[in-house]
């Protein structure tokens, strides 16, 4: 997984409140295993027409939102059912952070699992950054996860919270496996104590 530091970047205005993981990825595209290719179907049926052309009024279809590593978005972002494709879509597509004024809490634990920061603020913070996000390119922010604050393009600094468990698995890129590969030593030795304390028990083979 990788690590999440500081990011620097585009963000994409979503002013949508409950936003449902079948609206982030709909349940057709669930077929897979692979936590890359979904990217393209992020959004789908706010992002293409019956057709499958572009709605150009969406915002990841307008430059310089194509570009987006951030997404501020309204309440309860993530909610509906648990599937992990949906913060597999967001990554695949580029998007490393949400911010929102609260995440369905399936969501925002599969988040950290795959190396996505999910940032609960104030609804009116939320909004602040939206106006922000409209400005394009020029007004990026900046997302400081050792020191837990958003840096808006005028330099105001706003902090935010993260439990330290995450905060450290983000910070060192550890997912489930690499958490439980730190102790792989012990695990080993572990294993080579049961197979001395038990070597009457015949191997399989």
């Amino acid at each position: 997984m990788q690590p999440f530091t500081t990011l620097t970047g585009i963000a994409a205005p979503l002013p949508l409140a409950n936003v449902d993981t079948d609206k982030i990825i709909p349940a057709r595209f669930l077929k897979t295993i692979k936590r890359t290719g979904l990217g393209v179907h992020l959004f789908d049926t706010l992002r293409y027409d019956e057709t499958g052309a572009e709605r150009p009024e969406f915002v990841l279809n307008r430059e310089p939102y194509r570009h987006a590593e951030i997404l501020i978005a309204h309440e309860n972002f993530g909610c509906g059912s648990s599937r992990e494709h949906a913060p597999w879509a967001l990554l695949d597509f580029g998007i490393r952070c949400v911010i929102a004024p609260d995440f369905a809490d399936i969501f925002h634990g599969n988040c950290f699992k795959n190396g996505i920061l999910p940032i609960r603020l104030p609804r009116e913070i939320c909004d602040a950054l939206i106006e922000d996000a409209r400005l394009g390119g020029n007004a990026r922010i900046t997302v400081d996860l050792q020191r837990q604050v958003v840096v808006r393009p005028s330099g105001e600094e706003i902090p935010f919270q993260i439990d330290d468990f995450r905060r450290h698995s983000l910070l060192e890129g550890l997912d489930d496996i690499g958490q439980t590969l730190q102790h792989a030593p012990s695990i080993d030795a572990y294993e080579q104590r049961q197979t001395a304390d038990h070597s009457w028990v015949p191997a399989i083979v």
